[in-house]
């Protein structure tokens, strides 16, 4: 049966007959400063933290690192590889320590050499994107894919390594009662992480400076102790070493020798997986970026090849050697401080206490590349439509807010899978993250040696990427040769696969885009009579409120499926878009001045439109990083001003409905639909069809 509305009164803007439930939902149009209200609100605010001003000239600003915390954020994954990578080179020498010294000096080149090619590399691609842009453009679309997914899995083993090896470190001095609860402290400690990097990156790495700082105190007295306490015997130290590469030398002959030397520098892989966080991390970065990145690959690369190859070498003055139950820094520490006493207060005990919870904190702090840069992956690779388009998608703290959570989610779910076992981590770690720097590296290779006639100096700056693409090959080689039977094959099925399902997602975009844009062709050639001259909208005729995007079929299809569905109804039309900021977008303060002129000509195209076939029209435009809220906000004021307002929104439907399609492509139209029901503002869908790539 059919319902009579009660009339309007046109001072009021409201309903008559105050027991008509459509009087009763609408009345009381929320104000949407109570939406900052509630348990719910106060909550997220007390995680998460309040919401960032986009407005505020200020916010890019203070939302970026300057290049000391950008070392601290980005940097302690390639110094916590110090607890590992050192240790594992030095255990392969087998008896040949004596090439320790030989080992350091290639490990420290090693870093060196990577580190300057990704300083160069950042001059070249200052908004960022690391390994995966330098792939796509360089190389192509496909090996950027490879390399983009290939970082993926290594930042998601980034984070559940480095939460293993910590725990590790920490469980280790505790009863073996407690060892049951080691997984679930694990599984707290990524949780406790995800929140942190949720209310902002800038926030998270300020807490956990200290931990930072400690670390590279301590190891530093470690280091430079070491040495000094050791000047009187290096003619000894060298001596050894010389005898053991002579008798080396004599036994096993120079390629016998230089076999097991690569197979330990090789081994020391994980000792460089955090050189490539930089260039990836640089839209953090402090204006001028490439300034601040390069500093900070500075501060990277020296501390972490002091500290790596420092610890090898002292493992050879302090004649450490491999003890069960111990890690080669635990042993090298007791040998350093074990004997120190004040009194008969143990000091150097509690120097290795504090020196080995260091590691372990640090080992943590590391899970942050992971969580700065995993995101930002995602977002560069979705934004390319390799990867579900949401993941491009700011929280209210600017963060990747899907990105982080499906990180941590991913490194928890690593974690239950492998038991949490350090040494099954290890083996996946290394291998992904020099497929990228081979990638890397042989893209600038290909960029230097295409532009050799237009640089005359080309020769010399091809020269770092040649010599690092050499070294990354030789790991990358070493390592699948050394690892893939014993795991490193999990990695190669886990990427493969990860890439596989990136081509699926990326066809199915490219099969919509071009259903959507035969509709675009169909609707932009219609001609149109001239726009009226009176454009005076009437606040008490009935008003289509039409949520749109960009200017484009969609839209046009929307506004001609109102005016053949409701004919001679609505007087009005008042378009409604968001510019979301998203990660993409998310590079400097203007973007937020140059989002809105963009958005509002593609309103001015959609409200000339409108008068061309007939009807009275404005617009309505936010910019923000959520569309939802911002639609909401902006339809409630309309609300206001005209109560005789109905809301339409538009959506793909698909010929045969999957169960991904509701992850591929957003929920936004029911959702905008569920809030303003409930506010007493009848929403509509109206669907365009997909029909086997023909949009109808």
């Amino acid at each position: 049966m059919d319902t009579q509305l009660p009339p309007i009164d046109p001072l009021e803007g409201k309903q008559n007959i105050p027991s008509d439930p459509l009087y009763i939902l609408s009345k009381n149009i929320p104000d949407i400063s109570d939406d900052d209200t509630g348990i719910r609100i106060k909550l997220k605010r007390t995680l998460f933290g309040k919401a960032r001003n986009l407005k505020d000239p200020k916010v890019f600003h203070s939302i970026s690192l300057v290049a000391f915390l950008a070392w601290v954020g980005l940097g302690a994954d390639g110094l916590s590889s110090s607890a590992y990578g050192p240790d594992e080179s030095f255990r392969a020498l087998g008896t040949h320590t004596y090439l320790a010294v030989a080992l350091a000096l290639a490990t420290a080149f090693t870093v060196f050499i990577i580190s300057y090619a990704y300083s160069r590399l950042i001059e070249h691609f200052p908004s960022g994107g690391g390994g995966y842009v330098v792939a796509s453009k360089l190389i192509g679309p496909r090996f950027g894919v490879i390399s983009g997914s290939a970082l993926l899995v290594d930042y998601i083993l980034t984070i559940s390594v480095s939460i293993a090896a910590g725990a590790d470190q920490i469980f280790s001095v505790l009863p073996q009662e407690w060892a049951p609860w080691k997984l679930a402290i694990e599984v707290i400690t990524i949780f406790f992480l995800l929140v942190l990097n949720l209310r902002g990156v800038k926030e998270s790495v300020q807490i956990l400076t200290p931990i930072f700082l400690v670390f590279i105190l301590l190891h530093a007295i470690l280091i430079f102790g070491g040495f000094f306490t050791h000047v009187s015997e290096i003619s000894r130290v060298t001596n050894e070493v010389t005898t053991g590469f002579k008798t080396g030398i004599s036994s096993l002959g120079f390629m016998g020798l230089f076999a097991i030397f690569i197979r330990a520098y090789s081994m020391g892989a994980g000792t460089y997986t955090g050189i490539e966080a930089v260039s990836n991390g640089l839209q953090i970065m402090r204006e001028p970026k490439v300034h601040t990145a390069r500093v900070t690959m500075l501060y990277m690369s020296i501390s972490l090849a002091v500290t790596a190859g420092g610890i090898m070498v002292c493992y050879l003055l302090f004649s450490a050697t491999p003890e069960p139950g111990k890690t080669m820094n635990a042993v090298l520490l007791e040998r350093f401080a074990g004997t120190w006493h004040i009194g008969s207060m143990p000091i150097g005990n509690i120097f290795i206490w504090i020196a080995l919870g260091s590691e372990a904190a640090l080992l943590f702090v590391a899970a942050q590349a992971g969580f700065i840069d995993g995101p930002r992956v995602m977002a560069n690779m979705a934004g390319d439509s390799w990867l579900p388009h949401r993941f491009t998608s700011l929280s209210d703290r600017l963060t990747m807010q899907n990105g982080v959570v499906l990180m941590g989610l991913a490194a928890i779910g690593t974690l239950f899978i492998t038991g949490g076992d350090i040494s099954t981590l290890v083996l996946m770690y290394s291998i992904n993250v020099f497929a990228t720097f081979s990638l890397t590296e042989i893209g600038m290779v290909r960029f230097w040696y295409k532009g050799r006639t237009e640089h005359p100096d080309w020769y010399k700056k091809i020269l770092i990427h040649v010599i690092g693409l050499t070294l990354c090959l030789s790991i990358l080689i070493v390592n699948i040769y050394e690892k893939f039977l014993v795991g490193g094959w999990i990695t190669l099925v886990v990427t493969i696969a990860l890439i596989l399902v990136c081509f699926w997602i990326k066809k199915h975009y490219l099969d919509v885009r071009k259903s959507v844009q035969k509709l675009d062709d169909m609707l932009s050639n219609i001609p149109l009579p001239e726009p009226g001259e009176d454009n005076t909208l009437d606040r008490n005729a009935p008003t289509a409120v039409l949520l749109v995007g960009g200017y484009g079929g969609l839209g046009v299809h929307t506004l001609f499926s109102i005016k053949r569905l409701f004919p001679n109804n609505f007087k009005n039309v008042i378009f409604v878009s968001v510019g979301v900021l998203d990660s993409v977008k998310l590079k400097a303060g203007e973007e937020v001045e140059h989002l809105t002129n963009e958005t509002e000509k593609d309103l001015k195209k959609y409200v000339d439109l409108a008068r061309r076939v007939g009807f009275a029209s404005e617009y309505r435009v936010s910019i923000g990083i959520e569309v939802v809220d911002q639609v909401h906000r902006l339809c409630v004021d309309i609300a206001r001003e005209y109560p005789r307002g109905i809301y339409f929104a538009s959506k793909l439907v698909f010929q045969k409905e999957r169960w991904y399609q509701r992850f591929l492509h957003n929920e936004t139209a029911n959702q905008i639909q569920r809030r303003l029901q409930f506010d007493g503002l009848n929403t509509m869908i109206l669907p365009v069809r997909i029909f086997d790539n023909v949009s109808v």
